[in-house]
């Protein structure tokens, strides 16, 4: 492996891990200001399961081709592996399916989109906003 990094300069090369303005979802009662600040401004939830390769993937991909700022909508991150009933609070108050991976779209009180699994990264959140 040592040699491939030398010929190919592969450790020259490190990735950069890119941050995105994630708020942390952690709380049943941040989904009633959820719905609140949609009226104003988009809000998304990402749902993750850190213990889910295929979501870890997804969510890998969403990250990379991310383009928008805090400004543009707010980004809620819900880690279901430490907030499961926060996860399934979600679904009942917007009335949707708990799956995960998920991603909800929220504008004037309203799922506008919801959408799961590589499915995510096919949903365009510029026309969104």
């Amino acid at each position: 492996m040592n040699l491939i990094k030398k010929i190919f300069g592969g450790d020259t090369l490190e990735k950069v891990k890119k941050e995105l303005p994630w708020i942390t979802l952690n709380s049943v009662d941040q989904l009633d200001v959820i719905k609140e600040k949609s009226k104003v401004k988009t809000q998304v939830i990402y749902k993750h399961s850190k213990k889910c390769m295929g979501s870890e993937q997804v969510m890998e991909r969403f990250v990379d081709n991310y383009q928008l700022t805090a400004n543009d909508l707010d980004l809620h991150y819900l880690d279901l592996n430490d907030c499961e009933e926060v996860s399934n609070r979600t679904g009942q108050k917007f009335n949707i399916d708990n799956e995960s991976p998920q991603l909800i779209v929220l504008r004037n009180e309203d799922v506008v989109i919801y959408t799961s699994n590589q499915a995510i990264n096919m949903i365009n959140l510029e026309q969104l906003v």
